[in-house]
C-alpha cells in the first residue's frame, strides 16, 4: 500500500532535484545570498497569499505555493538570525474588505501540512512521545478543498458565519452562508444533543464537481470567464454581493470541528463524540471519519483514501489527521502556525511533463480570445490530455509559456488540464514569447480589451468563429438539440454562406445538405428530422439557445413560465421590468434585466426571434396546455430539505414540467414552500414572511394533479 503513494511524491521531488541541480550547474547566475533569498520569498508568498485568499484568484498551483513555503521554512531554520521575530503569521488571510469583519472567540489557526510517509510518520512519533504512550486514537478526515468557515450559534440560533480571516477575524458573509441548504437557523436537540449557551463550529464552505461544471456552463452561456477549479468558484460565490446570487451557485457546507464553547463543560471529550454531537445538531458533517491506532495503519488509511478521491463528489487535495482524545490535544498545546496535535497530510498532484507545440487563440461565441497551448498527449488523472487553456492575455503573460517549452501539466480539481510550471532551464535559446494578437484572427477586426484589460474580444459579431460557435450552441444538447448538426456540419454550413443565423437552420433545402458530401453528413434525411424535430424544443431550451448574456439554462427556464411562446418573448421590452409589471414578469436581478434590453435594443436580434417564431420554433402548444391545467402552474417553489421520496432534480424537473418555477430563496413572491427532513433556514423564512408551507405527502398530491 505504501508503494501507491510513491510516484505521485517523486514527481513533486523530482522537479525541485531538477531546478535544483540546473540552479547549481549554471555558472551565469550569481549567488543570491540568503538574505536577499529571503526576502524575496516573503515577498512572493505575500503576494501570492493576496491572490489566493482575498481575490480567489490564483496564479500558481498549491503545490508550487507549497514549495515557495517550504523554501522559506528551510533558509530560515538554516539561518536563525533571519528568522522573523515574533515569528511570521501562518501566511494566510482571507480578509476581502468588501464585508464587515468579526471576531473569532477562539483563534481559528491553521495547519501544519506534510508531504511524505517519513513526515507524516514523524508526527506520529512525536505526539506519541508527548501524550507518553503507545497505539493512541487519531482520526483521519477527507481535507474538503473549500474555504474555512466558522459559525456561531448562541443559546442555538445561529447568529454569525465567519470566515477564517488572520486567524484571529474574518469577514462576515452570515447572509450568503445561511443560503447554503441544509444549514440550520437553530440547532435541533436530538440525541443528547441539547446546544451550549455558545459554541463555535468550524467547517468549509464547497462546491461538489457537478455544481462547479454547472456554474462554467452558465458563465460561458453569459460571455464570462470560467473558474479554474472548484475551490476559486466557491471563493468568488461566498463573497458575492446578492445572497439570492449565492443561492443559485449551490455552495455545500461540512463541519468537522469546534472553536469556543461556553460552558466549557459541554465540549465533546473526543473527536468522534464531536462529530456525532455535530450531526445531532442537526448540521452537516464530513462523510469520512476513519479511526487508526497505529502509525503504518495511519500511512495506509492516507494512501486508501488518495486512491479514492478520483471517485468523491467534491474536490480535496489532502487528509487532516487529529489526535482524538481532546484532553490529550491540550497537552500537545498549539504553534504559532496551528496546533500541534493535527496535521495536514497534502497528496502531491498528479502532474506530467511534456513540450508545448503550438499556442492558439481560440475565438468564443461572444468573441472573447482565449489562449490555448498544444502539447504533446500525457496521461494525467485517468484520461489523455494534449490542450490546456491559458485562460487570457494577462495569465499567458505571466506564466510565459512559450512554443517549444517544457512544462509541467495537472489537472485543476482533478478537472481541467492546467499548466502549472514552465521549466525555463530547458528552454531554447531563440525561444521567443508569445505575441498576443490585436486583431482577431478569424475577420481579422482590430480586438478590444474588457474591463480589467485581462480579457480581449472581437467586437464584430459577423465574425465567423463567433457566428460559429453560437450555431453550435443553439444546436447543442444543452439547447434544441439537433443531432447531427456537429462543430464539422456547421462549418460547413457557414464556409458555403447557407447559414449565418439560427433561423436559417429552418431554411436548408434537401439538395444543400446532400451537397455537403456523405463525409460531413452521415444521413441527410437524420439530419433534416432533427431540424425538423427541433421546433418543438421546450421554450427554455430555444430562449437558452439564443445566447443571451446573462441567460443560461436556470433564467430561461425562468423566462420560460412567464411567456407563452416565442412570439411572445419577442417583444420583451422594458415595460417588462417597470415597478408594476416586475411582480408579474420575474426578478431576475438588474444586470440580467440590463442585458435582456441591451440585447434586445438589437433590430438583429428582434428580427432573429421573429424569424424562428414565424417557423413555428418555440411554440411548445402541447407543454403548455398541460402546465396550464396544473395545480402548480405558474407557481413559484422553493425545497428545502431532503425529500424521501424524490430526488431533488426529480422534483425540480416534476415542478418545471407542471409549469411552475423553482427559486433559490424564499420571498414575499414565493408560492410554496416545501419542507424536506432536514429543513434550512428557509422554513423559519417562509414562516416569518407567512408563506405557505407544505410536506412532500401535500406537494406530491399537487404533482399528482397534473396531467
Amino acid at each position: 500500500m505504501a508503494k501507491l503513494c510513491r510516484p505521485w511524491l517523486s514527481a513533486s521531488a523530482c522537479l525541485v532535484l531538477v531546478t535544483a541541480c540546473q540552479l547549481a550547474a549554471s555558472d551565469a547566475l550569481p549567488e543570491v545570498k540568503p538574505e536577499a533569498r529571503i526576502a524575496i520569498l516573503r515577498a512572493e508568498i505575500a503576494r501570492h497569499d493576496a491572490l489566493y485568499f482575498r481575490q480567489a484568484a490564483p496564479e500558481i498551483s498549491d503545490s508550487e505555493y507549497d514549495r515557495l513555503k517550504e523554501e522559506l521554512a528551510a533558509l530560515e531554520r538554516a539561518h536563525p538570525e533571519l528568522a522573523m521575530v515574533p515569528p511570521a503569521s501562518p501566511g494566510f488571510d482571507d480578509r476581502s474588505g468588501r464585508f464587515p469583519t468579526a471576531r473569532h472567540s477562539e483563534p481559528m489557526l491553521s495547519l501544519e501540512k506534510v508531504y511524505d510517509e517519513d513526515a507524516l510518520r514523524s508526527f506520529y512519533a512525536r505526539v506519541s512521545r508527548e501524550i507518553d504512550r503507545d497505539g493512541i486514537t487519531f482520526i483521519v478526515e477527507p481535507k474538503i478543498d473549500g474555504i474555512a468557515i466558522s459559525v456561531t450559534y448562541e443559546r442555538g440560533r445561529l447568529v454569525r458565519a465567519v470566515t477564517r480571516g488572520d486567524g484571529n477575524e474574518g469577514d462576515n458573509i452570515t447572509e450568503n452562508v445561511l443560503t447554503i441548504e441544509g444549514l440550520p437557523r437553530e440547532l435541533a436537540a436530538r440525541g443528547g444533543g441539547d446546544a451550549p449557551e455558545l459554541i463555535e463550529i468550524r467547517g468549509e464552505v464547497y462546491l461538489t464537481f457537478d455544481a462547479f461544471a454547472r456554474i462554467n456552463r452558465e458563465r460561458e452561456a453569459a460571455g464570462e470567464p470560467p473558474f479554474a477549479n472548484p475551490r476559486n468558484a466557491a471563493a468568488g460565490t461566498a463573497r458575492l454581493d446578492d445572497p439570492d446570487a449565492v443561492a443559485g451557485r449551490g455552495l455545500q457546507i461540512a463541519f468537522y470541528g469546534l472553536g469556543a464553547c461556553e460552558p466549557a463543560s459541554a465540549r465533546p471529550a473526543s473527536q468522534q463524540a464531536t462529530l456525532a454531537r455535530i450531526a445531532a445538531w442537526g448540521l452537516p458533517v464530513v462523510d469520512r471519519a476513519v479511526v487508526v491506532c497505529d502509525a503504518e495503519v495511519l500511512w495506509q488509511t492516507v494512501c486508501a483514501l488518495g486512491e479514492e478521491r478520483a471517485g468523491l463528489a467534491y474536490p480535496t487535495d489532502g487528509v487532516v489527521v487529529k489526535l482524538d482524545d481532546i484532553a490529550w490535544r491540550a497537552k500537545c498545546g498549539d504553534s504559532p502556525q496551528g496546533p500541534r496535535w493535527a496535521v495536514a497530510y497534502k497528496y502531491a498532484p498528479r502532474r506530467a511533463a511534456t513540450r508545448v507545440r503550438a499556442i492558439t487563440i481560440q475565438v468564443g461565441r461572444t468573441g472573447v480570445l482565449t489562449p490555448v497551448a498544444e502539447f504533446d498527449p500525457v496521461d494525467l488523472a485517468g484520461s489523455t490530455v494534449a490542450r490546456a487553456s491559458l485562460h487570457n492575455r494577462d495569465a499567458l503573460a505571466r506564466l510565459d509559456v512559450r512554443v517549444g517549452d517544457a512544462v509541467f501539466v495537472e489537472k485543476a480539481g482533478e478537472i481541467i488540464p492546467e499548466i502549472v510550471a514552465v521549466d525555463r532551464g530547458r528552454r531554447s535559446p531563440e525561444s521567443a514569447a508569445f505575441v498576443f494578437p490585436e486583431t482577431c484572427p478569424a475577420c481579422a477586426t482590430a480586438v478590444v480589451s474588457g474591463e480589467g484589460g485581462a480579457l480581449v474580444r472581437c467586437p464584430s459579431e459577423a465574425c465567423p468563429a463567433q457566428v460559429r460557435r453560437r450555431l453550435e450552441h443553439f444546436a447543442s444538447m444543452a439547447a434544441v438539440n439537433i443531432a447531427g448538426l456537429g462543430p464539422a456540419t456547421i462549418g460547413a454550413l457557414v464556409e458555403r454562406g447557407w447559414v449565418d443565423d439560427p433561423a436559417d437552420f429552418y431554411r436548408l433545402e434537401r439538395a444543400q445538405v446532400l451537397g455537403l458530401g456523405a463525409d460531413v453528413v452521415v444521413s441527410s434525411d437524420a439530419l433534416l428530422s432533427a431540424i425538423e424535430r427541433s421546433k418543438s424544443a421546450e421554450l427554455w431550451r430555444v430562449i437558452h439557445g439564443l445566447g443571451i448574456p446573462r441567460v443560461g439554462e436556470t433564467t430561461a427556464r425562468d423566462l420560460a413560465t412567464v411567456y407563452p411562446d416565442l412570439a411572445a418573448f419577442g417583444d420583451l421590452s422594458a415595460a417588462d421590468f417597470d415597478a408594476a409589471g416586475r411582480a408579474a414578469v420575474l426578478d431576475l436581478g438588474r444586470a440580467t434585466e440590463q442585458a435582456l434590453l441591451f440585447w434586445f435594443a438589437e433590430a438583429r436580434h428582434r428580427a432573429l426571434v421573429r424569424d424562428l417564431a414565424g417557423q413555428g420554433v418555440g411554440a411548445n402548444a402541447t407543454y403548455r396546455a398541460q402546465a396550464s391545467s396544473s395545480a402548480l402552474a405558474g407557481k413559484v417553489v422553493v425545497l428545502t430539505g431532503r425529500l424521501e421520496h424524490l430526488e431533488r432534480d426529480e422534483a425540480i424537473n416534476r415542478i418545471r414540467a407542471a409549469g411552475g418555477r423553482v427559486v433559490a430563496s424564499v420571498s414575499r413572491r414565493t408560492d410554496y414552500v416545501v419542507a424536506g427532513e432536514n429543513p434550512g433556514e428557509k422554513l423559519a423564512r417562509a414562516r416569518e414572511l407567512g408563506v405557505p408551507v407544505i410536506e412532500e405527502a401535500a406537494f406530491l398530491r399537487l404533482l399528482e394533479e397534473t396531467p
